[in-house]
Order: C-alpha cells, then sequence, then structure tokens
C-alpha cells in the first residue's frame, strides 16, 4: 500500500508523519505538496497535524483551498482512504471531508495528556490489526479539540463504526456513556 502525506506551508508533523510509515512500517510514502492535484498512485493519504498555512483564521480553514485538497476530496468519494491526524482532522472538517466541526476545548485551555481508546470495531482498514476491545494509550495535544455535530449527524456516524475507538477512563476500563464526561476536548457528543 502506497501513502501520501499532504505537506502544506506551516505543517510540522508531515516529516513524523512520513518517517513512521517509512522506517517503522516499512510502506512505501511519498509527500504530497499543497499545490499539487497528482495524488501520485498512492492507495491512502493522510493529512498531517500542524500549523497549515499558519492557522490565522481557523485551523485548515484556508488549507481547504489548497490545489491539493480538491484531488483528495475525489480519492475520497471513489472510497479512497484518508486519515486527519491532529489539524489535519480540522482540514478534514473544514474541506467537507467529514461533518460537524471542531471548537475551541471546554476551559479554553490547550489540553496534552496521555488518553486510553479503547477498539470498538476491527472492520476498518485503519483497526484491521487491532483486537476488538484492545485498549491503546495515545497522546493527544490540542486547543481544538471539542468536537461538534448535529443529533441527525451524530445517528449516521455511529452506525457505521466511524467513531471506532472509545476513551477508557481510569484503570477500572469502564466505558462512559456521556461524551463530554470523555472527550477531554469538552465534546458534547
Amino acid at each position: 500500500m502506497k501513502f501520501g502525506v499532504l505537506v502544506f506551508p506551516g505543517s510540522n508533523c508531515d516529516h513524523d508523519t512520513y518517517n513512521v510509515l517509512d522506517t517503522v512500517a516499512h510502506q512505501p510514502v511519498t509527500f504530497l505538496w499543497h499545490e499539487s492535484t497528482d495524488l501520485q498512485g498512492c492507495d491512502a493519504i493522510l493529512v498531517p497535524g500542524g500549523f497549515a498555512y499558519g492557522d490565522y483564521l481557523r485551523t485548515g480553514a484556508i488549507a481547504h483551498f489548497a490545489p491539493v485538497m480538491g484531488a483528495v476530496k475525489k480519492f475520497a468519494a471513489n472510497g479512497g482512504l484518508v486519515m486527519g491526524i491532529c489539524n489535519g482532522f480540522q482540514i478534514l472538517t473544514e474541506s467537507g471531508l467529514l461533518p460537524g466541526a471542531l471548537m475551541r476545548n471546554a476551559g479554553l485551555k490547550y489540553i496534552c495528556k496521555q488518553v486510553h481508546l479503547r477498539t470498538e470495531t476491527t472492520d476498518s482498514p485503519f483497526t484491521a490489526s487491532l483486537s476488538q476491545g484492545e485498549v491503546l494509550q495515545m497522546p493527544v495535544g490540542h486547543m481544538e479539540g471539542n468536537y461538534f455535530c448535529d443529533e441527525a449527524t451524530l445517528a449516521q456516524l455511529l452506525p457505521h463504526d466511524v467513531r471506532q475507538h472509545r476513551r477508557r477512563q481510569g484503570e477500572s476500563c469502564q466505558i462512559q456513556h456521556q461524551w463530554q464526561r470523555i472527550s477531554p476536548g469538552g465534546a458534547s457528543r
């Protein structure tokens, strides 16, 4: 599988993403420049974090106008795999590839900590090598991690396993049913 890593002016996690795919996962990978519309035959596109175009307006608000994003939208519409990491997720919401929006964290504070995620499904190319119920410890660092969508959108997302992990609180591993209690950014869903 060949991966493409998008590069925007101000990106700062593009080289980290590239290096993990190349040296850890041993997968073919290429950088995709924001001004290009050629996805170079990639099978999956990763939109990394960082401060694309400086994020002076809103994270991803300017990046979604880049020529490469038109190609990514077509790629996704044809069933291509696309994943946003950190601010890359925000670029995907700003560009309309994902519904909803990311708002400032509750309390308007930057959050940087380790969270625990439980794998809810393995029916995805992103989770196929995991075991259902497997708990992963992952770092988060964000100022705008408060995901919001309306009830109708949420009802469409949940049955289709879009949210493939649920946060785990403490050592008890009990899954909270109220989303605002488990989202460090304060998301109400």
